[in-house]
Protein backbone atom coordinates (compact mmCIF):
# COMPACT_ATOMS: atom_id res chain seq x y z
CA UNK A 1 0.00 0.00 0.00
CA UNK A 2 1.01 3.81 -0.59
CA UNK A 3 2.54 5.47 1.75
CA UNK A 4 1.53 9.29 2.78
CA UNK A 5 3.92 11.90 1.30
CA UNK A 6 5.73 13.90 4.12
CA UNK A 7 5.12 17.04 1.56
CA UNK A 8 2.24 18.97 2.85
CA UNK A 9 1.21 22.44 1.85
CA UNK A 10 3.30 25.06 4.70
CA UNK A 11 -0.08 27.02 5.39
CA UNK A 12 -1.75 23.92 6.88
CA UNK A 13 1.47 23.51 9.41
CA UNK A 14 0.74 19.75 9.92
CA UNK A 15 3.82 17.49 10.87
CA UNK A 16 3.08 14.67 9.63
CA UNK A 17 3.75 11.14 12.38
CA UNK A 18 5.83 8.12 12.40
CA UNK A 19 3.77 5.71 13.99
CA UNK A 20 5.50 2.98 12.73
CA UNK A 21 3.04 1.48 9.78
CA UNK A 22 2.92 2.72 6.27
CA UNK A 23 -0.88 1.65 6.31
CA UNK A 24 -2.11 4.91 7.69
CA UNK A 25 -1.36 8.89 7.72
CA UNK A 26 -1.08 10.56 10.46
CA UNK A 27 -0.58 14.33 11.01
CA UNK A 28 -0.74 16.68 14.11
CA UNK A 29 -0.76 20.65 14.71
CA UNK A 30 -1.67 22.75 17.49
CA UNK A 31 -5.87 23.77 17.11
CA UNK A 32 -7.91 25.42 19.10
CA UNK A 33 -5.95 25.77 22.37
CA UNK A 34 -5.22 22.38 22.04
CA UNK A 35 -3.60 19.72 19.73
CA UNK A 36 -4.92 18.24 16.50
CA UNK A 37 -4.57 14.60 15.38
CA UNK A 38 -5.96 13.59 11.96
CA UNK A 39 -5.15 10.10 10.81
CA UNK A 40 -6.23 8.44 7.31
CA UNK A 41 -6.41 5.71 5.68
CA UNK A 42 -4.99 4.55 2.99
CA UNK A 43 -2.78 7.05 3.83
CA UNK A 44 -2.70 8.61 0.46
CA UNK A 45 -5.79 11.10 1.42
CA UNK A 46 -3.82 12.43 4.13
CA UNK A 47 -3.15 15.90 2.37
CA UNK A 48 -6.98 16.23 0.64
CA UNK A 49 -7.97 14.78 4.33
CA UNK A 50 -6.00 17.88 6.06
CA UNK A 51 -7.32 20.66 4.10
CA UNK A 52 -10.86 19.54 4.61
CA UNK A 53 -10.08 19.37 7.97
CA UNK A 54 -8.48 22.75 8.99
CA UNK A 55 -11.57 24.35 7.24
CA UNK A 56 -13.96 23.21 9.50
CA UNK A 57 -11.53 23.94 12.65
CA UNK A 58 -11.00 26.90 11.57
CA UNK A 59 -15.19 27.47 10.66
CA UNK A 60 -15.20 26.50 14.28
CA UNK A 61 -12.72 28.76 16.05
CA UNK A 62 -13.96 31.64 14.06
CA UNK A 63 -17.86 31.20 15.22
CA UNK A 64 -17.44 30.07 19.19
CA UNK A 65 -14.10 30.89 20.51
CA UNK A 66 -14.65 33.40 23.78
CA UNK A 67 -10.51 33.88 23.43
CA UNK A 68 -10.97 35.69 20.27
CA UNK A 69 -12.34 39.15 19.63
CA UNK A 70 -13.12 38.81 16.31
CA UNK A 71 -14.81 35.37 16.91
CA UNK A 72 -19.15 35.52 16.49
CA UNK A 73 -19.19 34.62 19.69
CA UNK A 74 -17.44 37.26 21.33
CA UNK A 75 -19.21 39.81 19.23
CA UNK A 76 -22.92 38.70 20.85
CA UNK A 77 -20.67 39.05 24.03
CA UNK A 78 -19.97 42.30 23.27
CA UNK A 79 -23.09 43.88 21.64
CA UNK A 80 -24.92 45.29 24.46
CA UNK A 81 -28.18 43.92 23.18
CA UNK A 82 -30.69 40.69 23.96
CA UNK A 83 -31.12 39.49 20.81
CA UNK A 84 -28.46 38.24 18.41
CA UNK A 85 -29.30 36.63 14.78
CA UNK A 86 -26.24 33.74 14.58
CA UNK A 87 -24.86 32.05 11.61
CA UNK A 88 -25.90 28.98 11.02
CA UNK A 89 -22.87 27.37 12.08
CA UNK A 90 -22.59 29.48 16.00
CA UNK A 91 -26.79 28.41 16.33
CA UNK A 92 -25.88 24.55 15.71
CA UNK A 93 -22.92 25.11 18.29
CA UNK A 94 -25.41 26.56 21.12
CA UNK A 95 -28.09 24.14 19.95
CA UNK A 96 -26.00 21.43 20.74
CA UNK A 97 -24.75 22.83 24.34
CA UNK A 98 -28.48 23.35 25.06
CA UNK A 99 -29.46 20.09 24.10
CA UNK A 100 -26.40 18.45 26.15
CA UNK A 101 -27.62 21.03 29.16
CA UNK A 102 -31.05 19.56 29.13
CA UNK A 103 -29.85 15.37 28.40
CA UNK A 104 -27.84 15.95 31.55
CA UNK A 105 -30.37 17.80 33.68
CA UNK A 106 -27.98 20.84 33.75
CA UNK A 107 -24.52 19.20 34.71
CA UNK A 108 -23.28 20.95 31.73
CA UNK A 109 -24.62 24.23 31.48
CA UNK A 110 -23.22 26.86 28.32
CA UNK A 111 -24.06 29.72 31.05
CA UNK A 112 -20.53 28.75 33.02
CA UNK A 113 -18.77 31.42 30.55
CA UNK A 114 -19.33 34.09 33.89
CA UNK A 115 -17.82 31.92 36.22
CA UNK A 116 -14.84 30.59 34.05
CA UNK A 117 -13.89 34.34 33.57
CA UNK A 118 -14.10 34.98 37.50
CA UNK A 119 -12.14 31.76 37.92
CA UNK A 120 -9.08 32.92 35.87
CA UNK A 121 -10.07 31.53 32.66
CA UNK A 122 -10.37 34.85 30.46
CA UNK A 123 -8.04 33.61 27.75
CA UNK A 124 -6.47 31.01 26.29
CA UNK A 125 -5.36 28.70 28.23
CA UNK A 126 -1.29 29.14 27.81
CA UNK A 127 -1.30 32.46 28.69
CA UNK A 128 -3.29 32.26 32.00
CA UNK A 129 -0.91 33.01 35.27
CA UNK A 130 -0.46 30.17 36.93
CA UNK A 131 0.03 31.75 40.24
CA UNK A 132 -0.85 34.79 42.76
CA UNK A 133 -4.38 36.13 43.59
CA UNK A 134 -6.38 35.10 45.86
CA UNK A 135 -9.09 31.74 45.78
CA UNK A 136 -12.34 32.95 44.37
CA UNK A 137 -15.59 32.39 45.68
CA UNK A 138 -18.87 30.80 44.18
CA UNK A 139 -20.07 32.73 41.40
CA UNK A 140 -23.90 33.32 40.10
CA UNK A 141 -24.80 30.97 36.71
CA UNK A 142 -27.74 32.25 35.19
CA UNK A 143 -28.55 28.46 33.87
CA UNK A 144 -29.26 26.74 30.32
CA UNK A 145 -32.88 27.77 30.90
CA UNK A 146 -32.45 31.50 30.61
CA UNK A 147 -31.19 30.91 27.14
CA UNK A 148 -33.87 31.38 23.99
CA UNK A 149 -32.55 30.13 20.60
CA UNK A 150 -35.55 29.64 17.74
CA UNK A 151 -33.74 29.09 14.77
CA UNK A 152 -30.80 31.33 14.44
CA UNK A 153 -32.30 33.83 16.73
CA UNK A 154 -30.46 34.08 19.90
CA UNK A 155 -31.60 35.84 22.94
CA UNK A 156 -29.29 36.41 25.65
CA UNK A 157 -29.88 37.88 28.92
CA UNK A 158 -27.69 40.93 29.66
CA UNK A 159 -24.35 40.06 31.45
CA UNK A 160 -24.68 36.46 30.73
CA UNK A 161 -21.36 34.73 28.90
CA UNK A 162 -21.65 31.23 26.89
CA UNK A 163 -18.76 29.33 27.31
CA UNK A 164 -19.26 26.13 24.55
CA UNK A 165 -16.63 24.20 26.00
CA UNK A 166 -18.15 20.94 26.99
CA UNK A 167 -19.45 20.36 23.33
CA UNK A 168 -17.97 22.64 20.70
CA UNK A 169 -14.59 20.16 20.67
CA UNK A 170 -16.68 17.30 20.37
CA UNK A 171 -18.63 18.97 17.47
CA UNK A 172 -15.98 20.59 16.12
CA UNK A 173 -14.35 16.42 15.99
CA UNK A 174 -17.64 15.54 14.05
CA UNK A 175 -18.34 18.42 11.78
CA UNK A 176 -14.35 17.81 11.11
CA UNK A 177 -14.56 13.72 10.35
CA UNK A 178 -17.30 14.39 8.20
CA UNK A 179 -15.75 16.62 5.99
CA UNK A 180 -12.97 14.67 5.73
CA UNK A 181 -14.86 11.36 5.21
CA UNK A 182 -16.24 13.33 2.21
CA UNK A 183 -13.16 13.92 0.56
CA UNK A 184 -12.33 10.09 0.46
CA UNK A 185 -13.82 7.59 -1.81
CA UNK A 186 -12.96 4.84 0.16
CA UNK A 187 -11.02 3.67 3.76
CA UNK A 188 -11.74 6.05 6.95
CA UNK A 189 -10.65 9.08 8.52
CA UNK A 190 -10.12 9.82 12.36
CA UNK A 191 -10.25 12.96 13.97
CA UNK A 192 -8.78 13.90 17.58
CA UNK A 193 -9.11 17.84 18.92
CA UNK A 194 -7.48 17.33 22.70
CA UNK A 195 -8.35 13.94 22.83
CA UNK A 196 -11.78 13.91 22.23
CA UNK A 197 -12.14 11.42 19.26
CA UNK A 198 -15.22 11.22 15.94
CA UNK A 199 -14.50 8.68 13.25
CA UNK A 200 -15.68 8.47 9.85
CA UNK A 201 -15.85 5.79 6.89
CA UNK A 202 -14.78 2.22 7.04
CA UNK A 203 -12.33 1.88 10.37
CA UNK A 204 -9.14 -0.18 9.80
CA UNK A 205 -9.48 -3.80 10.57
CA UNK A 206 -10.51 -4.54 14.54
CA UNK A 207 -11.01 -0.31 14.67
CA UNK A 208 -9.03 2.53 15.32
CA UNK A 209 -5.87 1.43 18.05
CA UNK A 210 -6.38 4.55 20.86
CA UNK A 211 -4.22 4.99 23.92
CA UNK A 212 -6.25 6.51 27.13
CA UNK A 213 -3.93 8.06 28.98
CA UNK A 214 -4.38 8.90 32.37
CA UNK A 215 -2.71 11.77 33.21
CA UNK A 216 -1.84 12.73 36.42
CA UNK A 217 0.37 16.17 35.35
CA UNK A 218 -1.11 18.91 33.48
CA UNK A 219 -0.86 19.19 30.21
CA UNK A 220 2.68 21.34 30.06
CA UNK A 221 4.24 18.37 31.48
CA UNK A 222 1.97 15.74 29.53
CA UNK A 223 2.91 13.97 26.38
CA UNK A 224 1.89 15.47 23.31
CA UNK A 225 -1.39 14.49 21.57
CA UNK A 226 -4.22 14.73 24.51
CA UNK A 227 -5.80 12.02 26.36
CA UNK A 228 -6.24 10.16 23.38
CA UNK A 229 -3.76 9.26 20.07
CA UNK A 230 -3.49 6.71 17.17
CA UNK A 231 -1.68 3.87 19.35
CA UNK A 232 2.53 5.01 18.78
CA UNK A 233 3.91 1.86 19.65
CA UNK A 234 6.70 4.18 21.34
CA UNK A 235 3.98 4.63 24.23
CA UNK A 236 3.42 2.70 26.59
CA UNK A 237 1.32 4.22 29.40
CA UNK A 238 -2.74 4.02 29.76
CA UNK A 239 -5.25 1.45 28.32
CA UNK A 240 -5.69 1.13 24.46
CA UNK A 241 -8.72 0.09 23.33
CA UNK A 242 -10.55 0.46 19.80
CA UNK A 243 -12.97 2.06 18.54
CA UNK A 244 -14.99 1.24 15.32
CA UNK A 245 -17.38 3.94 14.77
CA UNK A 246 -18.88 7.00 16.78
CA UNK A 247 -17.25 9.03 18.97
CA UNK A 248 -14.82 8.89 22.18
CA UNK A 249 -13.96 11.67 24.93
CA UNK A 250 -12.33 12.35 28.02
CA UNK A 251 -12.42 15.00 30.47
CA UNK A 252 -10.41 15.63 32.96
CA UNK A 253 -9.73 17.62 35.81
CA UNK A 254 -6.05 17.27 35.24
CA UNK A 255 -4.83 18.64 32.19
CA UNK A 256 -5.64 22.64 32.88
CA UNK A 257 -4.87 23.84 36.52
CA UNK A 258 -3.96 26.70 37.78
CA UNK A 259 -3.47 28.11 41.17
CA UNK A 260 -5.03 31.05 42.80
CA UNK A 261 -3.83 31.47 46.51
CA UNK A 262 -3.68 28.32 48.25
CA UNK A 263 -6.40 27.00 45.86
CA UNK A 264 -5.41 24.32 42.78
CA UNK A 265 -8.08 25.15 40.04
CA UNK A 266 -9.39 23.58 37.08
CA UNK A 267 -11.79 24.42 34.02
CA UNK A 268 -14.62 21.89 34.74
CA UNK A 269 -17.27 24.15 36.86
CA UNK A 270 -19.83 22.58 38.43
CA UNK A 271 -23.05 25.22 37.26
CA UNK A 272 -24.58 24.36 40.80
CA UNK A 273 -21.41 25.98 42.53
CA UNK A 274 -19.45 27.96 39.91
CA UNK A 275 -16.86 26.10 41.25
CA UNK A 276 -14.50 23.76 39.93
CA UNK A 277 -16.24 20.58 40.36
CA UNK A 278 -14.84 19.04 43.74
CA UNK A 279 -16.31 15.13 42.67
CA UNK A 280 -13.78 12.45 43.25
CA UNK A 281 -13.14 11.59 39.70
CA UNK A 282 -9.98 13.07 37.84
CA UNK A 283 -10.51 11.59 34.03
CA UNK A 284 -13.54 9.95 32.96
CA UNK A 285 -13.77 8.51 29.43
CA UNK A 286 -17.31 7.90 27.44
CA UNK A 287 -17.91 6.11 24.24
CA UNK A 288 -21.24 7.47 22.52
CA UNK A 289 -22.93 7.55 18.99
CA UNK A 290 -20.76 10.87 18.24
CA UNK A 291 -17.90 12.52 20.17
CA UNK A 292 -20.76 15.77 20.56
CA UNK A 293 -22.31 13.66 22.76
CA UNK A 294 -19.29 11.87 24.17
CA UNK A 295 -17.49 15.42 25.32
CA UNK A 296 -20.70 16.05 26.83
CA UNK A 297 -21.68 13.11 29.05
CA UNK A 298 -17.62 12.60 30.13
CA UNK A 299 -18.04 16.26 31.42
CA UNK A 300 -21.27 15.78 33.07
CA UNK A 301 -19.81 12.59 35.26
CA UNK A 302 -17.10 14.81 36.41
CA UNK A 303 -19.83 16.88 37.66
CA UNK A 304 -22.48 14.46 38.73
CA UNK A 305 -19.47 13.13 41.54
CA UNK A 306 -20.73 9.89 43.28
CA UNK A 307 -23.35 9.77 40.94
CA UNK A 308 -21.42 9.66 37.46
CA UNK A 309 -21.38 5.73 37.05
CA UNK A 310 -24.81 5.31 38.02
CA UNK A 311 -25.73 8.20 35.32
CA UNK A 312 -23.55 6.48 32.64
CA UNK A 313 -25.27 3.36 33.11
CA UNK A 314 -28.42 4.48 32.62
CA UNK A 315 -27.49 6.27 29.43
CA UNK A 316 -25.79 2.94 28.32
CA UNK A 317 -22.81 4.44 27.65
CA UNK A 318 -19.75 2.48 27.71
CA UNK A 319 -17.25 4.58 30.29
CA UNK A 320 -14.01 4.71 32.17
CA UNK A 321 -13.69 6.46 35.20
CA UNK A 322 -10.37 7.04 36.99
CA UNK A 323 -10.41 8.65 40.84
CA UNK A 324 -8.03 10.64 42.15
CA UNK A 325 -6.64 8.24 44.48
CA UNK A 326 -6.13 5.76 40.92
CA UNK A 327 -8.68 3.76 41.54
CA UNK A 328 -10.51 2.59 37.94
CA UNK A 329 -14.35 1.89 37.60
CA UNK A 330 -15.52 0.40 34.27
CA UNK A 331 -19.02 1.14 32.91
CA UNK A 332 -21.19 -0.51 30.49
CA UNK A 333 -19.26 -2.90 28.85
CA UNK A 334 -16.02 -0.78 29.03
CA UNK A 335 -13.40 -3.74 27.63
CA UNK A 336 -11.68 -4.57 30.81
CA UNK A 337 -8.63 -6.01 28.34
CA UNK A 338 -5.85 -3.85 26.74
CA UNK A 339 -6.94 -3.68 22.98
CA UNK A 340 -10.51 -4.36 23.40
CA UNK A 341 -13.28 -3.01 21.06
CA UNK A 342 -15.43 -0.43 22.43
CA UNK A 343 -18.50 -0.40 21.28
CA UNK A 344 -20.35 3.15 21.01
CA UNK A 345 -23.78 3.15 21.44
CA UNK A 346 -25.90 3.35 17.51
CA UNK A 347 -28.82 5.41 19.18
CA UNK A 348 -28.12 9.38 20.01
CA UNK A 349 -29.31 10.09 23.85
CA UNK A 350 -29.60 13.87 23.30
CA UNK A 351 -32.40 15.47 22.02
CA UNK A 352 -33.02 16.56 18.61
CA UNK A 353 -30.97 19.64 19.37
CA UNK A 354 -27.85 17.56 18.38
CA UNK A 355 -28.86 17.80 15.03
CA UNK A 356 -28.77 21.65 15.19
CA UNK A 357 -31.40 22.50 12.23
CA UNK A 358 -33.00 26.05 12.19
CA UNK A 359 -35.81 24.88 12.67
CA UNK A 360 -35.48 23.61 16.65
CA UNK A 361 -36.94 25.61 19.20
CA UNK A 362 -35.01 26.42 22.72
CA UNK A 363 -37.47 28.15 24.59
CA UNK A 364 -38.20 27.96 28.51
Amino acid sequence: MATATRVLPAAHEWAVIDIGTATVGVAERDALGTSARVAAWPPYYLARVLAAVDAELARLDKEASRFRNDSEISAVHGSGVESHLLSEGLAEAIAVALAAAEWTGGLVDPTVGGALEALGYDRDFAAIPKGGGVPPGPSHVPGWRSVRLDGRRLRLAAGSRLDLGATAKGLGADRAASAAAEVSSDGGVLVSLGGDIAVAGEAPNGGWPLLIADEQEPASRAPAGGHHAVRDARRGAGQMVRLAAGGLATSSIVCRQWRRGDRMLHHIVDPRTGLPAAGPWRTVSVAAANCAEANAASTAAIVAGDQAAAWLAGQGLPARLVARDGTVQLVDGWPATDGGLVEAPAARRMPPGLRGGRHMRWAR
